[in-house]
């Protein structure tokens, strides 16, 4: 057994160490599809269609917007994760107000694009009429809390990075739940629709900002604070710029990718693509927990990087790897076996649910193919290699582009689905094939 440098701050990797983060920040995602069902049926209630088109389509703009910019969530866990690693205190209190003050600043630029940034989503999604109303009704009050948003995408990294995983879980049931609570309150009991909805974001968002913020100052009470010049220190926030460039980058491939199946979808008629809307439920059901596992491969691989202890990193690929397998391979037999009654309770259309059948083991198999991936991104991210994660990441997106060409024209939509699986698959292997030399040139002081 290799024994740890003299500059190295060994500790346990275990399950539980992995659980203790994975398994609250699995429940605290879980609550997000929980918050979409209650404003679609709060809107629902009020028996206006245009109102539910409405929040069905600013909600994708939202969710458009918001996952271009979850690079702030993961470069705060990546960054704290490293600093907690080498025991630096005064360096994670930096990396929390360097990404909270460009969080800010990024929330504030939404707010004043926000016309330009409606008039787009109206020209993309196409919506007319009351529709469109209710779209920019709800859009226009929702993004009053973008600065709060952004800044609980900072709170949240942070808390990771420290490898709380229980204030995480606190944090997003809070938000949510605040969300819920409202959006029923204001939606149906004050009879405000769709407007009530959008207030009710804002309202938990702020809620859950000023909680967690306290929760982050309190926690630095006592303790030796940062100076200005150190948080604008030129070099780290170059880092931080560059980190966050990288998996901005990452993330529009993926979003392309995604996008570009629904639009092939649409080509084989309206009862294929709403069998594939209805399947993809089943790959993202598996995301909530393989999300929560690359959380813990991002905070404990960032922190044995900062602690300069290999063994500890090895150990957390190969647990994290494990449980992502695990839990990955039961899914799919559950889907494979289960699949279809799941199929009959999320559309009543017997064209649809026909149509779903024939490509269920395709959609059963995405949770499978799709472990390494996740798996991997969490380890790149909390190692901070970024650059290799992105180059990785477009290599893979061309292998798609290529299956797809291949593929579709082929098979159809079977061929389709069998191109968004080779594109999960490509993603982890790639980068697993980039993981040993990155490994030994990080840690090659050490050897």
């Amino acid at each position: 057994m290799q024994l740890p440098s003299p500059a190295s701050r060994p500790f346990d990797v275990t399950n539980r160490l992995v659980l203790s983060i994975a398994i609250p920040m699995t429940l605290g995602f879980l609550t997000t599809p929980l918050l979409g069902l209650t404003d679609t049926a709060v809107v629902g209630r009020t028996g206006e269609a245009s109102a539910l088109a409405g929040l069905a389509i600013g909600a994708a703009l939202f969710d458009l917007i918001f996952a271009s910019l979850g690079f702030l969530r993961a470069s705060t866990t990546a960054l704290t994760a490293q600093a907690y690693g080498r025991g630096d205190g005064k360096e994670q209190q930096a990396v929390f107000w360097r990404s909270f003050v460009l969080s800010v600043a990024l929330g504030l630029a939404l707010l004043i694009l926000s016309p330009l940034l409606l008039q787009a989503g109206l020209w993309l999604m196409g919506p007319e009429g009351e529709v469109a109303e209710a779209t920019s009704t709800y859009f226009l009050i929702r993004i009053l809390a973008g600065p709060l948003t952004l800044a609980n995408f900072t709170l949240l990294g942070f808390v990771l990075g420290q490898g709380r995983g229980k204030t995480g879980l606190l944090l997003q049931a809070l938000l949510n739940g605040t969300n819920i609570v409202l959006s029923i309150h204001l939606g149906l009991t004050l009879g405000w629709g769709i407007a009530g909805v959008a207030w009710g974001t804002v309202i938990g968002e702020a809620v859950a900002m000023i909680i967690g913020l306290s929760i982050v100052l309190a926690g630095g009470r006592g303790r030796e604070k940062p100076s200005l010049a150190e948080i604008l220190d030129a070099t780290e926030l170059r880092r931080l710029f560059s980190i966050n460039r990288d998996i901005l980058i990452r993330s529009f491939a993926l979003l392309i990718a995604f996008t570009t199946m629904t639009r092939i979808g649409t080509t084989f008629g309206p009862v294929a693509l709403a069998a594939n809307a209805v399947l993809m439920n089943i790959f993202l059901v598996a995301g909530y927990y393989l999300d929560g596992f690359a959380n813990a491969a991002e905070q404990i691989t960032g922190r044995a990087i900062g602690a300069n202890y290999k063994p500890g990193f090895v150990r957390a690929v190969r647990l994290t790897a494990i449980w992502s397998f695990g839990l990955a391979g039961v899914t799919t037999a559950f889907f494979l076996i289960f699949g279809a009654n799941v199929i009959d309770v999320m559309t009543t259309s017997e064209e649809v649910r026909a149509t779903a059948y024939q490509y269920l083991p395709w959609a059963a198999i995405t949770a499978f193919s799709g472990a390494l991936a996740f798996q991997m991104d969490g380890v790149f991210i909390g190692a901070t290699w970024s650059r290799d994660m992105r180059n990785m990441m477009l290599a893979a997106f061309a292998g798609y582009m290529a299956s797809l060409a291949v593929l579709v024209p082929t098979l159809g939509n079977h061929g389709l689905w069998i191109a968004l699986n080779l594109f999960l698959a490509m993603r982890g292997l790639f980068l697993l094939a980039r993981l040993k030399p990155k490994l030994d040139q990080t840690f090659a002081a050490t050897q």
